[in-house]
């Protein structure tokens, strides 16, 4: 680990935020984080030519089938997969370090934010009764897809200090209308401050 890497990590693990407590002083738990981790060029670079261009997205789906099965494209779940595409020790600085704990912290965040909005606009009546389970069907969409659908992702965060709850943003590109999408634009909105 180099010393800019231990700088980093010291400075994350300063963090007391577990799931659903507070992990005590000096614990060496491994914290979730968000957009302070995340919202970075180099991991967005590694983790978008994973999805983009079409030919990335093709080769991501033929891995986790040779790794899974086909069945497994129709049931997965965000924050499953990245590490199956891409293994913790290639992703830029920390950011592999503190996947698990931080896919907890926001699926678990995402799952208390009801939704009322449509999947797509090709599936108007598909409605996930909370984000999380919209960002599910938006990820299986993409991989199930018939060609796979690419994804890039960014990730921001909640613009107000009051702001304490993961956000979702989904922007479907289409080229024609009435038919599947071309594109998802997929931003991960982490609580502020996380």
């Amino acid at each position: 680990m180099s010393n800019q890497d231990e700088k980093e990590d010291k400075k994350l693990n300063q963090r007391d935020i577990t799931v659903g407590s507070v992990a005590p002083a000096g614990s060496t738990a491994v914290s979730p984080l968000g957009a302070i981790v995340y919202n970075n060029d180099d991991f967005k670079a590694h983790i978008n030519h994973l999805y983009y261009p079409a030919s990335n997205m093709e080769k991501s789906v033929d891995l986790l089938i040779k790794a899974r099965g086909k069945p497994f494209l129709s049931k997965m779940k965000w924050g499953e997969y990245q590490l199956i595409l891409s293994p913790m020790a290639n992703w830029p600085g920390n950011t592999g370090k503190h996947w698990a704990a931080s896919v907890a912290y926001a699926r678990a965040g995402l799952a208390r934010v009801s939704n009322a909005d449509p999947l797509s606009t090709d599936e108007p009546r598909n409605v996930p009764k909370d984000k999380c389970s919209l960002l599910d069907a938006a990820i299986r969409k993409c991989f199930s897809s018939t060609p796979p659908i690419p994804m890039t992702i960014d990730v921001d965060q909640q613009n107000t200090a009051n702001a304490n709850t993961h956000g979702l943003r989904l922007r479907w590109v289409y080229d024609t209308v009435g038919r599947p999408p071309i594109l998802l634009e997929l931003t991960m909105i982490c609580p502020y401050g996380s």
